[in-house]
């Protein structure tokens, strides 16, 4: 299969999805090994882990649109044929697009008004927008990608054959 700019792109945001699991893993040990054996805590731990934690999601959610790999029920789909099974992909792609995008929008408003409010952590009094803007990075990132599949799916349905789906075996 040729490698081309957009699966390395694509490639990128699956590794810093994989990066911020890391992360949100390390702050998590760190912070039960820090409370458990040296009665401390990393200032600010509580706000850290609930933005890191919104990063991933959103980062996750980037990384599981482009390979169709997230959640899915294929009940009809596995009914039908090869046709109508493009036109459902294309369909649920078309409406994950839209929904995304959507979302994208709002979260922008979100990291505009946590910016110009001003809002700040607890303990270090740091600035939260930094936090929501990387998460709308990721979202950002999700759209690309989900058009990038959309396209795909339209026009190039054979670059899509590298992610198959799963057989159940029963």
């Amino acid at each position: 299969m040729r490698r081309n700019i957009m699966d390395t792109f694509i490639d990128t945001i699956e590794w810093i999805a994989a990066a911020f699991v890391g992360i949100v893993a390390l702050d998590i040990f760190l912070s039960v090994v820090l409370r458990k054996f040296f009665s401390t805590s990393i200032p600010d731990s509580y706000d850290f882990g609930r933005m890191l934690l919104g990063i991933l999601i959103f980062w996750g959610i980037a990384a599981t649109s482009y390979r169709g790999t997230h959640i899915t029920v294929d009940l009809i789909w596995s009914s039908v044929g090869k046709a109508s099974q493009r036109v459902i992909d294309i369909f649920a792609t078309l409406v994950l697009l839209l929904v995304v995008t959507t979302q994208t929008i709002m979260l922008f408003d979100k990291v505009r008004t946590t910016m110009s409010d001003n809002v700040l952590t607890y303990d270090l009094h740091l600035p939260t927008w930094p936090f929501f803007a990387v998460a709308w990075a990721g979202d950002v990132s999700a759209v690309l990608l989900i058009a990038v599949r959309t396209y795909r799916l339209i026009f190039h349905p054979e670059d899509m054959r590298d992610t198959p789906r799963e057989e159940v075996v029963e």
